[in-house]
């Protein structure tokens, strides 16, 4: 028997659309709104290696990608974003959401912020 992909004939209207834009990569999840991941897409899926991974453009070509696959496959409408980290793809992605037909219900910024940090190095004594 082959290994063969279900046949996904379901319709997921509303969903969530994560982005993590970390200083090296840029990775979005396409969800449902119970959480289920529908499509996911990094810059390394789309053929951008070591310093090209990135760049704003390469989060483009991902959030696009990713949110075409969504869309053909699940008929993806409305979507709730959440962003996470502060690298260079975080507002080329969002670009790329605003640009597609997505209608877009809220930008929540879920970065964690530290409220007191690690323990700071002992005194260096000479």
């Amino acid at each position: 028997m082959k290994n063969q992909r279900k046949s996904n004939n379901r319709v997921v209207e509303t969903g969530n659309i994560y982005i993590v834009a970390t200083f090296n990569n840029t990775l979005v999840t396409v969800s449902d709104e119970k959480g289920a991941a529908i499509a996911t897409g990094s810059s390394g899926m789309f053929g951008f290696a070591g310093t090209r991974k990135s760049t704003p453009y390469a989060a483009t070509v991902t959030m696009e990608s990713t949110l075409k696959k969504a869309i053909n496959n699940y008929g993806l409408k409305r979507a709730s974003i959440y962003v996470k980290g502060i690298g260079p793809g975080r507002e080329a992605a969002l670009r790329a959401i605003k640009a597609s037909i997505i209608e877009v219900e809220g930008i929540i910024d879920v970065t964690p912020i530290p409220h007191n940090g690690v323990r700071p190095p002992k005194v260096r004594r000479v």
